[in-house]
């Protein structure tokens, strides 16, 4: 059966998103990877079943978009980290019991990405 070899910069495509790509992949066809993960990665791609080299190709496009994607959600997941970990922070601070929150009001009062604004000191009161 014919296989494909995709070649791709690590330092473009991280490897947790080749990982990612390729497991979305597993259920069409057997991956391999192989290289230097500091310098070059190699995906080997083969059909589970026979396929035509078009359709191997058009496999390998699917790949390579899929590694697109995976490689987007890494960097939104990496430049919104500190948001969402500032969201589940406040989440299970409000889960506290009441009498802890009061004792500690300093903690209630702390706003370090600064979204605790009301409404109308934002945008003011609608006329």
């Amino acid at each position: 059966m014919p296989s494909k070899v995709i070649s791709l910069n690590p330092k473009i495509y991280p490897l947790e998103a080749i990982y990612g790509a390729c497991y979305v992949f597993i259920d069409r066809a057997y991956l391999f990877l192989d290289g230097d993960p500091k310098e070059e990665v190699k995906v080997y791609i083969k059909g589970k079943s026979n396929l035509s080299p078009k359709k191997l190709e058009a496999l390998a496009g699917e790949f390579e978009n899929e590694l697109l994607n995976y490689t987007l959600r890494l960097a939104l997941a990496k430049n919104t980290r500190k948001v969402r970990e500032t969201i589940v922070e406040k989440a299970l601070f409000s889960a506290l019991p009441q009498e802890k929150i009061r004792e500690d009001e300093e903690v209630v009062e702390e706003d370090p990405l600064g979204i605790a604004v009301p409404w109308e000191e934002k945008y003011g009161k609608k006329k």
